[in-house]
């Protein structure tokens, strides 16, 4: 199937830096269409190695373009988590109390309006649910999840993966970084290259192979391979990068308990923000892939129906069919399959 054409919208990007709680760099790119948009700001948040850029892989029409045809004010956060950003050893805590809140902060100081709208992704979604639910996030009236959000739920061999290789590998690296796949600096990267080459066999593109042993147990993990035209499959080469074993040992723990454990003690986030009643009106959509093998689907009904309980029929599910997790917004057919039910949950009054 030959690749489809890179969208020709037509919009202007300006960079808009922001300092997060602890004095680390940040960035917004804001993005408004011609003519000017006619709603409000709506923020994107990917996950994580990535960067904001996984938004607008090279298909017929990115979630950003849906977004911006349909006369929203887009803004896309790069995060701690963001490859576009001095690398560190995050965690979920530190992106929920001290990055989310100073971009949101930033969206509405510039863009004049006194609520957003969020889309959220995987640990994105994650850390900013976390800010939500724990009250730092009151100018956000409306959130669309994707994949995970507070109580994250893998595949058994995933979860085996985490509690057992996790600790071993961080003793060996600070990081895994799927670009190891052209350049290994050193000899932790070089064998965990050729373990990626010896057990990896799904597809020529080695990055994808690699996000693969990064995030999960799958051939692949993060999309299904039908769902990506070839140059989408081409260009996530450059998409991915380094992430944290932080991140990995908080997961491990997250998926142990069943719902999202603050690691590091701030007073912001109560210890029991994923069994509590949350302390936000937004209305949360909750997204996922029905084929997704990083995160399973459970893992968005379980909140779906937690926030259920605290407020009968605000908050909508919704699993989509062929999908997995990145595919989501990736994907060749997101446009068709994925992006109306956006713009419709988004387009509610709220």
């Amino acid at each position: 199937m030959p690749a489809e054409p890179h969208s020709t919208a037509s919009y202007s990007e300006e960079v808009i830096p922001f300092l997060a709680g602890d004095g680390r760099a940040l960035h917004l790119i804001r993005i408004r269409g011609d003519p000017a948009p006619n709603k409000g700001p709506v923020v994107l948040v990917h996950g994580a190695g990535v960067r904001s850029n996984i938004f607008r892989a090279p298909v017929r029409q990115t979630l950003v373009d849906a977004l911006v045809a349909d006369g929203y004010d887009v803004w896309l956060e790069n995060w701690r988590a963001s490859i576009d950003v001095e690398p560190s050893e995050w965690t979920l805590d530190q992106a929920a109390v001290l990055d989310h809140p100073a971009a949101i902060r930033t969206v509405v100081r510039e863009s004049g309006h006194d609520t957003v709208k969020a889309i959220i992704h995987c640990q994105g979604s994650c850390s900013f649910a976390m800010a939500a639910v724990s009250g730092l996030l009151p100018e956000v009236d409306v959130i669309v999840t994707n994949a995970v959000s507070l109580h994250p739920v893998v595949p058994h061999a995933a979860a085996v993966k985490l509690k057992l290789a996790v600790p071993p590998v961080a003793r060996l690296t600070p990081y895994l970084d799927p670009q190891w796949a052209f350049r290994a600096p050193t000899l932790t990267a070089r064998l965990l290259t050729l373990l990626v080459r010896a057990f990896h066999h799904e597809c020529a593109n080695l990055v994808c192979r690699w996000s693969s042993f990064t995030y999960g147990v799958g051939f692949p993990v993060l999309w299904r391979h039908e769902n990506l035209n070839s140059e989408t499959h081409d260009w996530l080469q450059q998409e991915f990068a380094k992430v944290p074993l932080t991140f990995f040992h908080q997961m491990s723990e997250c998926v142990r308990a069943g719902h999202l454990v603050p690691v590091e003690g701030f007073q912001a986030l109560p210890e029991d923000l994923a069994v509590r009643e949350p302390e936000t009106d937004a209305r949360f959509v909750f997204l996922a892939g029905e084929q997704n093998r990083c995160f399973l689907s459970e893992s968005q009904r379980h909140s779906f129906e937690h926030l259920e309980r605290f407020r009968p029929g605000y908050h909508t599910l919704h699993l989509v069919p062929g999908y997995g997790h990145l595919d989501m917004f990736m994907g060749q057919d997101a446009s068709r399959d994925v992006f109306p039910l956006i713009l419709a949950e988004l387009d509610k009054p709220v």
